[in-house]
């Protein structure tokens, strides 16, 4: 989809008639084990929520259109390592939550195919927080 498409479909009105009216927001969860430094978290985290977005503009404008409305909340998140992330994604699927994984390319600190960030949603806030409210801020 080129940007224009993308822009039209998250600013035009939801065609389902689909209303929403709590707040929604956005979950970067980073893989703790990589120890990558902080610029490169937040290059990460950037690709995660700029995927997320545009993947929750094909497949759930609501939820984007909320979360725009509701002011783009995002909250970054400590995960233990790579199979803590693979067990929140199973966990998120399952309630229904979009899930976005970010690998890494490999051209600096880490290896090439390193899973960086699990981005969760844009989603309703207390659907996230029954998967995420244990884990630590970053």
């Amino acid at each position: 989809m080129g940007l224009r498409s993308f822009l039209h479909r998250i600013t035009a009105p939801p065609l389902s008639g689909e209303q929403m009216n709590e707040p929604c927001k956005m979950v970067c969860v980073v893989n703790q084990s990589l120890k990558m430094g902080k610029g490169k978290i937040a290059a990460q985290v950037g690709h995660g929520a700029v995927m997320a977005t545009m993947k929750a503009g094909v497949e759930r404008p609501a939820h984007l259109e909320q979360w725009f409305t509701t002011g783009q909340k995002k909250v970054c998140l400590k995960g233990r390592d790579a199979e803590h992330l693979l067990e929140l994604e199973q966990q998120a699927k399952a309630a229904g939550i979009l899930t976005t994984f970010v690998h890494d390319a490999g051209h600096t600190q880490i290896p090439s195919g390193s899973l960086t960030v699990l981005a969760l949603g844009p989603e309703i806030e207390a659907t996230l927080e029954e998967i995420t409210g244990e884990l630590k801020l970053l």
